[in-house]
């Protein structure tokens, strides 16, 4: 058995609620998995709730949007099981508000090409999510423009060059990592391939970080072997997530294709044990952190 720790609600850009990732978990086989929604952790406490009912380890995240700016990229890291989640949430409702405002700039450049109804995008956004590209695409797709997500037309209108491209600051990641460890969390760096994080690993193991997303599905054999040795060097833990988006996906990719072996499931759990939560067999001790996490989040646009 093994734990898919990167997982995507209709919290943020994925398809699925989260009853429907952990039921379908479940049902995979999997004994473990973790919801990691972009910049918020707005579903973990229905996903924990379900998670003991039906016998499921949830593991409450977030994945934390970043920049390197010394490099010029993002960097994306896993926030895992916070002890105090007010530390992160003025970041990560910064940053949604941030996205959802350039998306919302994005809506009357897409509509004067690609007239639908507003309404057709607003309509899919999950209370507590903010605004996504995936949202406006999902429109277009209803609307009969295109049936693929990140298609030909998703590089047209938010490509490198895309005509609907607005682009937000994000956090530095250095001041991300230094938050998210002043909560108690457990900092991973998600999947180093997608926008070529290497250079910057060394750096954010001199600032924190606990471990990497080694097993990914989208990355190369020789990705996991370097990555792989880089944490047996410097003791981080090896996690694996699928990066399930449901549909929201340029391939299709059931949950659990990439995971986290028991062992190194328990050396995370373990860490965060150590930094202050209780976890039992079937389901985290939420004292903590349901004191920070908002019951009714409220989109901050309006429809």
């Amino acid at each position: 058995m093994s734990a898919d720790l990167h997982c995507h609600s209709v919290y943020s850009d994925g398809t699925l609620t989260v009853k429907e990732i952990i039921l379908l978990a479940k049902a995979q086989g999997l004994h473990a998995v973790a919801i990691t929604d972009h910049d918020t952790f707005s579903g973990c406490n229905e996903a924990v709730d379900l998670g003991s009912k039906i016998g499921i380890t949830v593991i409450p995240g977030a994945e934390i949007s970043s920049y390197d700016y010394k490099r010029n990229r993002k960097v994306h890291l896993l926030c895992y099981m916070p002890q105090d989640e007010s530390i992160i949430k003025p970041m990560t409702d910064l940053t949604t508000k941030l996205r959802t405002r350039s998306v919302l700039s994005a809506v009357p450049i897409v509509l004067k090409h690609y007239p639908i109804p507003q309404e057709m995008i607003f309509s899919s956004v999950t209370p507590g999510s903010g605004l996504f590209k995936q949202h406006i695409m999902t429109a277009l797709i209803n609307a009969g423009y295109t049936n693929d997500i990140y298609g030909e037309l998703f590089r047209s209108l938010f490509g490198k060059n895309g005509i609907a491209k607005i682009p937000y600051r994000l956090p530095d990641v250095f001041d991300a990592l230094k938050l998210i460890r002043e909560s108690g969390a457990v900092c991973v760096l998600a999947h180093p391939n997608v926008y070529n994080s290497y250079e910057i690993i060394p750096e954010l193991i001199s600032n924190g970080l606990d471990g990497i997303e080694v097993n990914y599905p989208r990355a190369k054999d020789s990705d996991h072997e370097v990555l792989g040795e880089l944490c047996r060097k410097n003791d981080l833990i090896i996690t694996g997530g699928t990066d399930f988006h449901g549909r929201n996906t340029s391939s299709p990719l059931k949950i659990g294709t990439g995971f986290a072996t028991d062992e190194q499931l328990d050396k995370l759990i373990a860490l965060a044990e150590k930094r202050g939560h209780t976890f039992t067999s079937k389901n985290i001790n939420k004292k903590n952190f349901n004191k920070t996490v908002d019951k009714q989040p409220v989109l901050i646009y309006n429809k």
